[in-house]
C-alpha cells in the first residue's frame, strides 16, 4: 500500500479570546493525501477549509497535531526556519486573489521565487519562459498586473507557483471571481499539472470546479465529513 505524502491525525485548531475562552475551528481532523493525487476540500463558506490548507502549508500551527509530511513527523519540528525551508522547497500556494506585486511585470512576478533557486541565469531564463508559455502568456511578459485580466493574473500566479518546481500545490479558490469559461481554462491547467506528477490540494465551494479532482473531502461543523466522495458526471 502506498504511503501518503500527507497524513494528519487528530488535528485540532482553536483560537483563544483574551479571557482564554476557546473558539474551536477544526476538531480532530484525520486526513490522508497520496502523492500525485488531486484532492478538493469542499463545503460551504465558514467551514474553515482555508485554515486547514494553511496548516498543511505550515503557515498556521494547530492547537494539537500529529502531522506526517513526506514520511517524517513534522509535529516535532520546533524551528520555524525549518518549516519555512520545507514550505519554500516542497510546497507552493495559489491564492484566490492572485497576490501579484503591482509594481512588477508578469515576468518579474513569476521570477519572485528566485530567492530559493540555486540555478544559473540561463537556466532560470529557460524556466520562466517555459512556464509563461505553458500558461499561454509568453506575449504578456512585460505587462503589469493592472494591464492583465483576472484570468491572465491567475495564470501568472499559477506560473509563479511552479517556479520552484514544487511537489505539492495548494490552491485556495483558484477560480474565485472568474467566469465559467475562464474557470474551465484554469481547471484544464490544474489537470495538466496533475499529469506532470504534482500533488494538488484545492479548496472550493463550486461543484463545477470540484468535479475535476480525483477525490473530494467534505468539511462540516469543523470536522471531516467524507474523504472519498467523487461527483458524478451529468
Amino acid at each position: 500500500m502506498q504511503t501518503p505524502i500527507i497524513k494528519m491525525n487528530d488535528i485540532k485548531k482553536s483560537y483563544f479570546l483574551t479571557n482564554w475562552i476557546e473558539i474551536p475551528v477544526l476538531k480532530w481532523i484525520n486526513l490522508k493525501i497520496q502523492s500525485w493525487e488531486f484532492v478538493t476540500l469542499m463545503w460551504e463558506s465558514g467551514s474553515w477549509k482555508s485554515t486547514l490548507l494553511n496548516i498543511i502549508w505550515f503557515l498556521h500551527h494547530s492547537t494539537w497535531w500529529d502531522y506526517i509530511f513526506e514520511w517524517e513527523n513534522v509535529s516535532d519540528f520546533k524551528d520555524d526556519d525549518i518549516l519555512s525551508y520545507i514550505r519554500n522547497k516542497k510546497i507552493w500556494f495559489i491564492f484566490q486573489q492572485f497576490h501579484l506585486i503591482p509594481k512588477l511585470t508578469a515576468l518579474e512576478n513569476v521570477l519572485f521565487p528566485w530567492l530559493y533557486l540555486n540555478k544559473t541565469k540561463q537556466e532560470k531564463h529557460q524556466i520562466w519562459f517555459n512556464l509563461l508559455k505553458k500558461v499561454g502568456l509568453e506575449e504578456k511578459i512585460n505587462a503589469y498586473p493592472w494591464e492583465l485580466s483576472g484570468w491572465q493574473q491567475q495564470r501568472v500566479s499559477i506560473a509563479r507557483s511552479l517556479m520552484n518546481d514544487p511537489e505539492i500545490i495548494l490552491a485556495d479558490e483558484p477560480t474565485w471571481a472568474l467566469d465559467s469559461a475562464t474557470t474551465v481554462e484554469i481547471m484544464d491547467l490544474m489537470i495538466d499539472l496533475k499529469k506532470q506528477w504534482k500533488t494538488i490540494v484545492m479548496v472550493t465551494h463550486t461543484s463545477l470546479v470540484a468535479k475535476n479532482s480525483d477525490r473530494i473531502i467534505f468539511l462540516k461543523d469543523w470536522k471531516v465529513l467524507d474523504c472519498n466522495y467523487k461527483l458524478k458526471e451529468k
